[in-house]
């Protein structure tokens, strides 16, 4: 039989409530209105209005709702018996939305807009209401128009006057009341106020999307920077599908603009195209411009005025065309509030708000926003970016701007003296002004600058430099300077090793070693110059030791090899430059150490060449023996040593050094000083990441990811290393329960870890991703699905399955959270055939009861019950085959959750408890069966449980009341009391009980007992 049609209608729009907002949702509405007119049922049309009234109202179109609810308004009038005491609740709910929408429309005159404020307060008056609301509407008036008196007295009286079911919710009253205190320039009491919604104490449809949007800039202005960002990740994702949040959206457009965040804001403008639309709600299209106004402005402060940017769709707009349309249409929507008004003030506020300067220089997000145009570049890469392993800019007295290549020839071998990271700049600044000015060298420095080009591009063009070391070596040679004439060659031996070719160029140092040691001994070559080709041969050696066919040998020789130049070179520690030779061999021995497996050896060593980094004075060579210091000693299991070494190497950037001082703070003398390149930072921080996650802080952790992302994005590393930075800040923040911003920083970094790195990383993403999808409470189990599935169809080509087992298990579970339960049956299934051959019993067990409570969703009770037997059976033959007792008490758990769930299911099946009088003789006897049939099954679940001891406990009790209130509604009395009491004699008073479970099974069965003792046994007892 075909469903009547007011019905039909009345289910229809109970599933339009539903909907997401936006235009579909309101044409279905309209449509709707016009099905019930058309049945003549006056009610039905009453509640098709307010479905099309609070459709239009979260929309777009809220200026469609003042003709609905005037006519609603009538028919309240002609005959309020049409309205039951729902409708004539929402009708009375709606004024307030009629008149704030009034005020959003600057056509309305305000003479009208205080008629209706007036006809409120009248209706709320005649059905009994608090004027709690009636003063609220009355303050947003007065703060609207710019009249602080006539605000000040509404506010304080809306605060006292009582709460009643008109007023407004906890947390919309919070956000109003807070953003009325930061308007009067009180950014603290605003946080108070808002507090009890930031921390979910009260929460509605739109909180705390738009309290964490204006918790924004209070929070950056009074410097809790790391709470401001976390309220954007956040609050963004919870606004940005929200077509009646565009204030919301706007106010994080805002924060961008004035946290060195423009790039962000940029994305946030290209994603929310359905903004642009001026009708519907002036008020926050006048928002929208305004931020919109703001961002451009900053863009073309900062030398960006010509890149495009996203828009209005009927143009191409760069950043100065957009900020020309955005803050006159602004103005031009704020002058006719103002006109309509009668006062300034929102032209007022408009202007203040499109003026806004930077709050902070910077406030990273853990985002890598797409990089603003070449011209003006600012943000991170305003940092010097050095190459990695960089440095050190040059000190302010090598600086140059001279072009005496004498003086710049002097300076160049000066900082190559000292070692410092600047040397390579000045012997590029000699080549240039060599070669404009055709300055004629002698042969002995055309192999210096020959020398030093090589130095710079061995690594990157090994062929070039290899043959330009040589070239340098036959200049040094006729020069009669063979000590800097063999280290060339040893150099270009190395360039050899960087070519591909290691065993070539191994094969030709080990002539030029023992001829530099001859060199040595006849005084033609320098303790510096035979070092050079001693490590030359080393670092070949390192290269070699991951290829090796025997690891162990190569290890030993490279370690002899190392001793052999500490031997020589210890005696004569005076030379300059020898002891950064020396701290680099022992480096090296350190790092050699570690990969022998002894953190220990390392450790030492790795500290005392960073000692001797810095009695070179060379503290710029110091990081990275101080970073593989820090390495060694997380390695050896001590991560507050770790965390000192790297705290002491942060603190000891920009000053001046000493000589083998240890603490940062002491490391101060005469000149030379190390500013570590974002290259360096970057890694710093990821080390430090790592020691302080030992030592289990995860705040400080995440803060520390954060940060190593900033700097890898300074680095322009973004896509490498910055990525791993915010693949790991996105698990902890998923370990920390931010699940909204670990969902966008993980959302943000899959492009970057598909474009270039280990599958591994990416399903790690993707199942992270999934997991706070699926927690973040934002309905997206549809979203979180997708990744666990996309994460298992990578994973199911590794040999080790269990991570696609339980990927497939993890896709079901949110398949089925999302109500796509053919979806989620494909993927249950899938995960049981993984799960078998593995041996996981108890994952099987879980796969089956999911299935058989979908098939119940499905009205499918003996498919239910079938699936159910199934688990029931893979739990008691796990138990016969189980090779421990531990395995054994976990399958009896199992078997004990699978009969109770079996009686639910058996429950799920009828209408309620048996009732001769309210059942049909038929339903009678079903419920009468199943609840019988339950009591059965809850007594096999209450058996299993026995058996497990003090484990079983909470769950026998909890069984035991759930057959307990089932014998109670069987009549049986007796029974259920005598139920009632053995939990009672299970959770004796002072037993421990560190949750509360017990108390609660305590409370449970007192009730159950008295329940008991009161009723009549019932005919079936």
């Amino acid at each position: 039989m075909n469903t009547p049609a007011p019905d039909r209608i009345r289910a229809a729009l109970a599933e339009s409530a539903e909907e997401p907002e936006g235009p579909a949702r309101n044409a279905r509405a309209e449509g709707l209105l016009a099905e019930a007119e058309a049945t003549g049922d006056r009610p039905l049309t009453v509640d098709a209005l307010l479905n099309l009234i609070g459709a239009y109202n979260f929309s777009a179109e809220s200026d469609k709702t003042f003709v609905p609810f005037s006519r609603l308004l009538r028919m309240w009038d002609e005959a309020p018996a049409d309205f039951d005491e729902a409708a004539t609740h929402r009708l009375h709910w709606i004024f307030k939305w009629v008149s704030s929408g009034m005020l959003d429309q600057p056509h309305i005159p305000l003479e009208s807009i205080e008629t209706w404020q007036a006809e409120m307060a009248h209706r709320y008056r005649l059905a009994g209401h608090s004027e709690r609301a009636v003063r609220q509407s009355e303050f947003n008036i007065a703060r609207h128009i710019g009249d602080r008196p006539r605000a000040a007295r509404a506010y304080a009286a809306w605060l006292s006057a009582d709460r009643d079911e008109m007023s407004d919710c906890h947390a919309c009253e919070l956000h109003e009341q807070g953003s009325w205190q930061e308007r009067q320039g009180d950014d603290e009491k605003a946080l108070r106020l808002w507090t009890p919604v930031l921390g979910g104490d009260h929460s509605c449809l739109h909180e705390p999307h738009a309290v964490l949007a204006s918790s924004l800039l209070p929070l950056v202005r009074l410097g809790h920077t790391d709470r401001a960002r976390a309220h954007h990740l956040r609050g963004y994702r919870m606004a940005r599908s929200m077509a009646s949040m565009r204030y919301a959206v706007a106010a994080h457009v805002e924060f961008c603009a004035r946290t060195g965040n423009e790039p962000r804001g940029l994305e946030i403008l290209a994603e929310q195209t359905g903004h642009w639309e001026p009708a519907g709600d002036p008020d926050t299209y006048l928002d929208w411009m305004v931020s919109t106004a703001l961002l451009m402005r900053r863009m073309t402060e900062l030398g960006h005025s010509g890149q495009p940017v996203p828009g209005p769709p009927e143009r191409e707009w760069t950043a100065v065309t957009l900020l020309e349309h955005a803050a006159d249409e602004a103005l031009a929507v704020a002058a006719r509030f103002d006109r309509r008004n009668g006062s300034t003030a929102v032209s007022d506020a408009a202007r203040a708000r499109m003026a806004g300067a930077p709050l902070v220089e910077r406030l990273p997000l853990g985002l890598r926003p797409a990089p603003l145009g070449e011209e003006g570049a600012r943000g991170p890469a305003a940092v010097p970016a050095t190459a990695p392993g960089g440095n050190a800019p040059a000190p302010a007295a090598a600086s140059s701007g001279r072009s005496d290549p004498r003086t710049l020839l002097a300076e160049a071998r000066t900082l190559s003296e000292r070692g410092h990271p600047a040397a390579l700049d000045r012997w590029r600044e000699l080549a240039a002004v060599v070669e404009r000015e055709g300055t004629l060298l002698l042969g002995g420095e055309r192999a210096e600058l020959l020398d030093h080009r090589a130095m710079e591009i061995a690594r990157t063009d090994p062929a070039t430099g290899a043959a330009l070391f040589t070239e340098a070596a036959a200049l040094f040679s006729a020069a009669e300077q063979p000590g800097d004439a063999l280290a060339c060659r040893a150099r270009a031996s190395l360039a050899t090793a960087f070519a591909g070719r290691p065993a070539e160029a191994l094969a030709a140092l080990e002539p030029l070693c023992a001829e530099a040691v001859s060199l040595h001994a006849e005084g033609r070559a320098s303790t510096r110059h035979t070092t050079a080709v001693l490590l030359s041969r080393a670092r070949i050696r390192t290269g070699l030791l991951a290829t090796a066919d025997d690891p162990h040998q190569a290890a030993d020789a490279l370690d002899r090899e190392l001793a052999e130049l500490l031997a020589f070179a210890g005696p004569r520690r005076v030379e300059p430059g020898v002891l950064a030779r020396i701290a680099e061999a022992t480096e090296s021995r350190g790092r050699l150490a570690g990969q022998r497996g002894d953190p220990a050896a390392a450790a030492r060593l790795l500290d005392e060449a960073a000692r001797t980094f810095h009695a070179a004075r060379r503290p710029w060579q110091a990081t990275e023996a101080e970073l593989a210091h820090a390495r060694a000693l997380l390695a050896a299991g001590d991560p507050a040593g770790a965390e000192a070494v790297l705290r002491a190497t942060a603190a000891d950037t920009g000053r001046n050094t000493d000589g083998g001082a240890t603490g940062g703070a002491d490391r101060r003398a005469d000149g030379d000083t190390r500013t570590l390149s974002p290259w360096e930072s970057a890694r710093l921080h990821l080390v430090l990441a790592d020691a302080l996650g030992a030592q289990e802080r995860p705040d400080e952790e995440a803060a520390c990811l954060l940060e190593a992302a900033h700097w890898a994005d300074a680095a322009d590393e973004g896509a490498g290393l910055g990525a791993v930075a915010r693949l790991r800040l996105g698990g902890r923040l998923l370990d920390l329960d931010r699940w909204e911003e670990a969902a966008t920083v993980l959302e943000g970094v899959l492009p970057d870890l598909l474009a270039g790195h280990d599958e591994g990383e990416v399903v790690q993403a993707r199942w992270w991703l999934g997991q706070a999808l699926t927690r973040s409470g934002a309905g997206e189990q549809r979203a979180a699905a997708e990744q666990f599935l996309l994460a298992a169809d990578t994973a199911q080509a590794w040999e080790d399955q269990h991570d696609h087992a339980m990927l497939a298990h993890l896709a079901a579970d949110a398949l089925k959270s999302a109500e796509l339960p053919d979806e989620a049956l494909q993927a249950y299934e899938r995960a049981e055939k993984l799960w078998r051959p593995l041996g996981e019993t108890h994952a099987v067990i879980r796969s089956l009861r999911s299935r058989a409570w979908i098939a119940m969703s499905r009205q499918d009770v003996p498919g239910a019950i079938e699936m159910m037997g199934a688990a029931l059976n893979e739990a008691e033959s796990g138990i016969r085959t189980a090779s421990d007792e531990q395995e054994r008490t976990a399958l009896r758990m199992e078997l004990g959750h699978g009969y109770r769930q079996t009686a639910e299911l058996l429950l799920q099946a009828t209408d309620g408890p048996p009732d001769e009088e309210r059942n049909a003789r038929h339903q009678y006897e079903i419920n009468l069966a199943a609840y019988e049939e339950a009591v059965i099954f809850a007594d096999h679940a209450l058996t299993a449980f026995a058996a497990c001891g003090g484990t079983g406990l909470a769950a026998h009790t909890g069984t035991a009341l759930m057959a307990g209130w089932l014998e109670a509604d069987l009549g049986r009395r007796t029974a259920a009391a005598d139920r009632a009491r053995s939990v009672l004699g299970a959770c004796p008073e002072g037993a421990g009980d560190p949750d509360g479970t017990l108390a609660g099974r305590r409370e449970e069965a007192a009730a159950l007992l008295g329940a008991a003792l009161r009723e009549d046994v019932s005919p079936t007892g």
